[in-house]
């Protein structure tokens, strides 16, 4: 049965991320759909008002036609934010803080997918400088931890009895695979979806996952495909729009036999390039993070309100200087022949129509077209299109000013109360600064065989990577949107440079705004100087910790006390237990758990030293020797007394009659509390709201048991002990936790190396670790906190003081 259970558990998990992948492929075709439909709507009237006015000179009145639409659009996507704050912002920070196990208040849930999804839809018809391809991510991810829980708390007649996958490590899985679906749908790039997953996201991976999460991500692509290509070109099955931006194909045209994608001399310039990507980067970080303080100190303090009036107000800006720009700074450039060529690729065709319908002419005479405007007054994917495609000019001082206006506009915009991604405003800068290089390589090196699209690919990846300072996964999603498997070592090389080149002088912008929210974010590992630390030194030795049968009075008091969210549970080791046995029911169960726990570790030992002739331990020594083969059961209990009752001397070295100093570390201060296992919050506040208990007048036996499908009911979120009705329990009932708790969690000794002890918190997707000494008892936990990089810098600055 067991084994068939474990089957049909996989096959449930196989077809719920399938399910995820379709429902974020669904979440990026409505997102897609609406954005092109509003936009499309959007020019088509202002440009046909641009058209007549130029005639006119009534500008100001399409001017004003242009600020209708998008601060109406900018305002919507505020109000939002205002219903769902965690739906500002591209949301990658909030899924990265999730994965790293962190818990974001309502980062996951469905009312923040539906902001996200639409909210983004309005900001980027806006004209805001914001992409999807962010929300996306954080759409899919909301969708994974959704999917599989079969209940939503907005929704709340949505409840179904699926008992599966009620735990934080399923959830943590099922929202790795949601991230990697957003990814995929965004990009068109599944294999990139799956190592963003694990670059940027999880903490936590196993060999299982990579399978689920590239399925999910397939899925996702496969779904979007499907219906962008039925919808857009009413060929159902074709597959060719495969991501929501799409780079199109690199090719040389066939007339030029010089034409080369790219050639070894070209990549010393891509070396230079990621340089500059990597400062421009790291200035585009450095100025935001001090726009994020800015607005912390100063507009998120003051009502609601103002934030919206923010947005409205970068909104009103970017659209004066997008239509000034286009109709004052342009210059009129002659058309491309390229077009009137035959073209054998039918999908290359499509590309070099969809860049030539896209050129706006606005002031300039037949056969030459605007070049500001044709990359202002575009949707941005169509911009990207131009920059890497068109093959008519853009000036050079075109280039620099878009570019100059656009990373500044970008870097006001992130950080907004609306729902933005960063990825293709990112890209789109970068492209303009790799085809201004391109052009001047061209115009004054006179190098002829440069192929600009390469260029302007280069310049995005350069610029991104300065950015978001991704490696793996960015050099695939490139690869993947391109189709062009030779880029890889070019994008590879120049991400690289980028990233170290960024790194030099800040973080990337996503862990720059996880640092602000000041959320306790674990490293990949911790400095080798850490090494000097040891697990003493950095735990938390005050413990609030219960006894395995606790009053009621008892376990509300540590509840309402405290908000640690796990407590180890022990016995104490006193002298005067004799004495409490005698009249007291409690006291007599804590210390029967305890002798029973302590007769089974003294067998265990037995056997071992009896099998391998090892020297017992301290603990267990009387326990063990000889006699003990012929001893009769009966006196096993006396023994057993007499070890409760002896004190133990951890530190023989320690005179009698010394007495603890302030000096000593924590594990001189020795504290005989006997460590029995782990358990959680939510488990004891599950108890009590089912009253779980027994009275004194019986016996430990006579308590109801709770099924772990009964445990688990209430998860995500279990009842708080502030809201719990106790009325109607007795306060001097006692409740037995050993059955619940985990009596074997993960312990480390007082000497372990911290960095061992951070290892084992990352990779085990650890929350509580306790700190057992050699003989069996607590003296102190370590949770995340105590692992954070300013918690150990502190301990570090400490332990250099004392030596």
């Amino acid at each position: 049965l067991s084994k068939q259970k474990a089957q049909r558990y996989e096959a449930v998990k196989w077809v719920l991320v399938f399910a995820i992948g379709v429902c974020t492929g669904l979440v990026g075709l409505f997102v897609d759909f609406f954005v092109r439909l509003f936009t499309q709507l959007k020019f088509q009237v202002v440009q046909s008002s641009v058209e007549e006015c130029t005639e006119k000179g009534c500008l100001a009145l399409s001017l004003l036609e242009l600020l209708g639409f998008n601060l109406t659009f900018v305002f919507l996507a505020s109000l939002l934010v205002l219903i769902q704050p965690v739906a500002a912002g591209s949301g990658i920070p909030e899924i990265k803080c999730y994965l790293n196990g962190v818990k974001v208040p309502g980062v996951v849930r469905l009312r923040t997918v539906v902001c996200k999804a639409t909210g983004v839809l309005f900001s980027v018809a806006g004209g805001l400088f914001v992409g999807k391809e962010g929300p996306m991510i954080h759409s899919g991810a909301v969708v994974g931890a959704g999917l599989p829980q079969f209940q939503s708390i907005s929704l709340r007649k949505i409840q179904f009895n699926f008992p599966y996958f009620r735990s934080d490590r399923d959830k943590r899985d099922f929202v790795s695979a949601g991230a990697a679906a957003g990814v995929a749908a965004a990009f068109g790039a599944p294999i990139g979806g799956t190592l963003f997953s694990l670059e940027e996201g999880s903490s936590f991976w196993n060999q299982g996952l990579t399978w689920k999460v590239l399925f999910c991500s397939m899925a996702a692509t496969f779904t979007l495909n499907f219906f962008r290509s039925g919808i857009q070109f009413g060929s159902w099955g074709s597959f060719q729009l495969p991501g929501l931006l799409n780079f199109g194909e690199f090719k040389c045209s066939e007339s030029d036999k010089k034409c080369h994608l790219w050639t070894a001399v070209d990549l010393g310039f891509f070396i230079l390039m990621g340089i500059v990507g990597g400062l421009l980067g790291a200035t585009f970080n450095c100025l935001n993070k001090r726009l994020a303080k800015y607005r912390m100190r100063n507009v998120h303090p003051k009502p609601k309100l103002v934030r919206v009036l923010e947005s409205l107000l970068v909104s009103l800006t970017t659209t004066v200087v997008v239509f000034v720009a286009s109709m004052v700074l342009g210059e009129c450039r002659q058309m491309s022949s390229s077009r009137h060529s035959g073209n054998d690729s039918l999908s290359l065709q499509d590309i070099s129509e969809d860049v030539n319908s896209s050129i706006k002419t606005f002031f300039c005479p037949n056969e030459t077209y605007n070049d500001m405007a044709t990359l202002f007054f575009n949707p941005q994917e169509s911009a990207i299109l131009q920059l890497f495609h068109q093959e008519g000019t853009f000036s050079p001082v075109t280039l620099s000013l878009f570019f100059l206006l656009y990373f500044l506009l970008s870097c006001w915009t992130y950080g907004i109360s609306v729902p933005s991604g960063l990825f293709v405003p990112s890209l789109l800068c970068g492209a303009a600064f790799g085809r201004l290089v391109a052009n001047l390589l061209k115009s004054y090196i006179g190098l002829d065989h440069i192929y600009s699209g390469t260029f302007a690919l280069i310049g995005a990846a350069a610029f991104l990577g300065g950015v978001v300072r991704m490696t793996i996964s960015l050099t695939v999603i490139l690869i993947e949107s391109t189709n062009e498997i030779t880029y890889g070592l070019p994008i590879m090389i120049t991400l690289m440079v980028a990233k170290w080149t960024g790194d030099f002088f800040n973080k990337g912008i996503y862990d720059i705004h996880v640092n602000l929210r000041g959320v306790p974010l674990l490293e990949w590992e911790t400095g080798v100087e850490m090494d000097k630390l040891r697990a003493s030194d950095i735990m938390e030795p005050n413990l609030t910790y219960v006894y395995p049968h606790t009053r009621i009075q008892s376990l509300v008091s540590i509840l309402r006390t405290t908000v640690h969210h796990a407590f180890p549970v022990v016995t104490e080791n006193r002298g005067n237990e004799r004495e409490f046995m005698k009249g007291n029911q409690l006291i007599s169960n804590n210390i029967k758990f305890k002798k029973s726990s302590i007769l089974t570790r003294a067998g265990e030992q037995r056997k071992r030293s009896q099998s391998m002739k090892s020297y017992p331990s301290s603990e267990l020594r009387n326990m063990c020797d000889e006699h003990i083969a012929t001893e009769e059961p009966p006196e096993k209990e006396d023994l057993l007394q007499q070890m409760l009752e002896r004190r133990y001397t951890p530190y023989p070295n320690l005179y009698p009659d010394q007495s603890p100093s302030e000096e000593w570390t924590m594990e001189e201060r020795f504290r005989p509390l006997t460590f029995h296992g782990l358990i959680l919050r939510s488990q004891l506040v599950t108890l009590l709201d089912r009253g779980v208990c027994y009275s004194e007048s019986q016996s430990s036996a006579s308590q109801p048991r709770l099924s772990h499908a009964e445990m688990s009911e209430d998860y995500p979120r279990y009842p708080d002990i502030h809201d719990l009705d106790l009325t109607l329990l007795n306060p001097r009932m006692i409740v037995d936790v050993t059955p619940y708790m985990n009596p074997s969690p993960f312990t480390v000794s007082p000497n372990t190396h911290v960095s061992q002890v951070f290892n084992l918190f990352r990779t085990m997707g650890l929350r509580h670790l306790p700190v057992v000494n050699a003989v069996g008892e607590v003296v102190g936990i370590i949770t995340r906190h105590n692992l954070t990089h300013e918690f150990l810098q502190a301990r570090l600055r400490q332990h250099y003081q004392t030596i």
